[in-house]
């Protein structure tokens, strides 16, 4: 398989990992020389640039298998990185396949409900807004170029080096457990399972819910890190408090509540989960 993966971060370098182990040959775009020695260390080769200036022209040739994890821009409410992705792509031929990393923030605020896939969006934060728009502009260029796309709608990913231990040592604030509103999450090493099915057995055109199926809230994320880790838990606020102490950014997601329903992924792709819970999962990091 020849894949290229564009934000070959965190995540990225996992996935490319594991099709190297397969002897499959991968290549990924970062921002920076450091970046790029990384990944020539892992055996991939690598493309360093401007995301928001695209090369015309060979960044993916025809028939690639193309991983985009690259987050949109910081402000707005749209991503015209996808525009420049397409036209960097057009003069070498479309990829054959794209997975998409959205998020579940498209579904906006849910009240507590259990969320599946039928369930309508309703993005309301900025930052939910921006990866909407980024599927409906993967959607419209599939449309037209006929390679296939599957839309993977991640919860809140976690994992070795990923930890909110700073927040904690910091002591700041959390909000109390009977106002927390539900999130989920999904081990970092079990969405890179997740992206290689999807990739694989996805099949064309559907999105997925990705999380551990375990939903929990922050509040009791924090505390049990706090745990683990020997460290006091931070205090609690009400909600109210939030709204005066704790950022706009943090309280964003304290304004949305939802359980995900993961039984799609885990039907249709064929996904065992390693960590299906926080307990397991926390103790592996």
């Amino acid at each position: 398989m020849n894949g290229l993966i564009i934000g070959c971060g965190y995540l990225g370098r996992r996935v490319a990992a594991h099709y190297l182990d397969q002897g499959d040959r991968m290549s990924g775009l970062v921002r920076s020389e450091s970046s790029c020695r990384e990944l020539a260390r892992m055996g991939m080769s690598c493309l360093v640039l401007d995301v928001d200036a695209m090369p015309l022209g060979g960044l993916a040739p025809d028939g690639t298998r193309l991983f985009y994890f690259l987050p949109p821009p910081g402000e707005g409410e749209t991503d015209p990185r996808i525009r420049s992705l397409q036209t960097a792509c057009e003069a070498d031929g479309h990829p054959r396949r794209i997975l998409y990393l959205s998020t579940t923030g498209v579904y906006g605020d849910c009240k507590g409900e259990t969320v599946d896939e039928n369930r309508p969006v309703n993005p309301v934060a900025p930052r939910a807004r921006r990866r909407w728009d980024a599927e409906q502009r993967f959607r419209a260029w599939r449309s037209t170029a006929g390679f296939e796309l599957i839309i993977l709608r991640v919860a809140g990913i976690y994992g070795p080096d990923r930890l909110p231990l700073e927040r904690i040592r910091r002591q700041l604030p959390l909000i109390r457990p009977e106002e927390a509103p539900w999130t989920n999450r999904i081990h970092v090493d079990d969405l890179v399972r997740v992206c290689v099915a999807a990739m694989e057995k996805g099949k064309d055109g559907e999105v997925y819910n990705v999380s551990d199926g375990s939903p929990g809230t922050m509040t009791d994320y924090f505390n049990r890190i706090a745990d683990m880790a020997g460290l006091p838990r931070p205090p609690l606020i009400s909600m109210g408090e939030g709204e005066q102490q704790l950022s706009p950014g943090m309280m964003s997601y304290m304004r949305e509540s939802r359980r995900l329903d993961n039984r799609k992924m885990l039907e249709e792709l064929g996904v065992e989960l390693r960590y299906p819970n926080l307990e397991a999962g926390l103790a592996a990091c």
